[in-house]
């Protein structure tokens, strides 16, 4: 039986060239390499690199100063990352409801959200960006200055996604954050990297990335100087040369991760138009497809059971925030508080796109997800 795994990177002699010099203590700093080839790439001013996406949102909410009973708002559609990176800092996630199509944070919902949590300590409003689609920002945008609040978007999915022709990360937000294997629990390499047009963000974010320490001198291996500080409490978030190595070839090649992938979302919207009982993503002129999501109308779980048993595998994305056991039970959440997010979550199933499947392995999940519609 032939076996599609959900996801599998696309390495060549470029990750390990990289890494050879990283090894070989050949070149200069590839963390400063990937910093500023990541913040050319993406048109902001400054990059700060980190150990993971999870790392570079709760280095985001330390840069922010994020305190005790502070509020930010966030998609109940998000991954668990979101609303985890602002109760470490024993503040406030505050939940708002989807847009069905684009599964993206509804700027109508947060107006709501905004007059119903309308509170001095109220921060921000943390945005995904859902599969590589981008959200609504000029409206979003226009709402956080209208309300004073600052806007951290989460970019996990959509590295190299655009609004309008100009990528996100490089207009209206605050900070935004983006990872280079997240669909990955056991990533081959991990690297986060937090993205702002603001300089002293930039400056507090670098500090805090290292222990908040401060050294009269660093080698060029990075050694630590003879005499050292620390001026404010701060963590270790920064990734490892061998890690900014793997992500800058990966970075290299996004520009063709995504023309294949949108190769293969062509491919599956042929094949499975009309297909009984499969809803296909809407499609626009910028979604990258870094997740390409469909809806069931009905018992999805079988159908990703049966998905599995003929070798492909599968994805939710995501899990809504307030069915899960700690934010239903810490905030008394109900299950229908959100219906959009709910309904949303009933049908929706991750298929496998990336750029390593031959158009051979697209026409067979095809071909499964046809034979099981048809039995239904």
């Amino acid at each position: 039986m032939k076996e599609i795994p959900f996801y599998v990177p696309q390495i060549n002699k470029e990750e390990k060239k990289l890494i050879d010099e990283v090894l070989s203590l050949e070149g200069e700093s590839k963390i400063d390499q990937l910093e500023e080839a990541f913040a050319k790439y993406i048109g902001c001013k400054f990059a700060v690199s980190t150990s993971s996406w999870t790392a570079a949102m709760h280095l985001s909410m330390f840069a922010l100063d994020l305190k005790r009973g502070d509020k930010i708002l966030c998609s109940v559609n998000a991954f668990p990352t979101v609303a985890e990176s602002v109760r470490h800092f024993d503040a406030e996630p505050i939940f708002v409801d989807i847009d069905a199509n684009s599964l993206n944070i509804s700027p109508d919902k947060l107006k709501e959200a905004l007059v119903k949590h309308k509170h001095k300590k109220l921060k921000g409003v943390i945005v995904s960006h859902v599969a590589g689609r981008s959200a609504e920002l000029d409206e979003i945008y226009k709402i956080a200055k209208e309300n004073g609040i600052k806007v951290i978007e989460d970019c996990s999915t959509a590295l190299g996604a655009t609004y309008k022709g100009k990528k996100i990360g490089s207009m209206g937000g605050t900070i935004s954050t983006f990872g280079f294997s997240p669909q990955m629990s056991k990533a081959i390499g991990n690297t986060g990297i937090l993205a702002t047009n603001d300089e002293s963000l930039c400056e507090r974010a670098k500090l805090i990335r290292n222990h908040a320490l401060v050294s009269e001198k660093w080698d060029k291996f990075g050694n630590i100087g003879y005499v050292y500080d620390v001026i404010d409490i701060g963590l270790k978030y920064g990734t490892s040369e061998l890690d900014a190595a793997y992500s800058i070839a990966q970075l290299r090649k996004n520009d063709h991760f995504i023309r294949r992938k949108r190769e293969i979302a062509e491919i599956y919207d042929k094949e499975l138009a009309n297909v009984a009982h499969i809803t296909l993503p809407e499609r626009t002129s910028e979604h990258i497809y870094n997740l390409y999501i469909i809806k069931i109308d009905k018992n999805r779980d079988d159908f990703a059971r049966a998905l599995r048993s003929k070798g492909v595998y599968t994805a939710l994305h995501y899990v809504p925030l307030h069915l899960l056991t700690y934010y239903k039970q810490k905030y008394s959440l109900r299950v229908n508080d959100f219906p959009v997010a709910l309904t949303n979550y009933q049908q929706i199933l991750s298929i496998p796109n990336y750029p390593s499947m031959s158009d051979q392995d697209v026409l067979y999940v095809c071909d499964q997800i046809r034979t099981i519609a048809q039995n239904r």
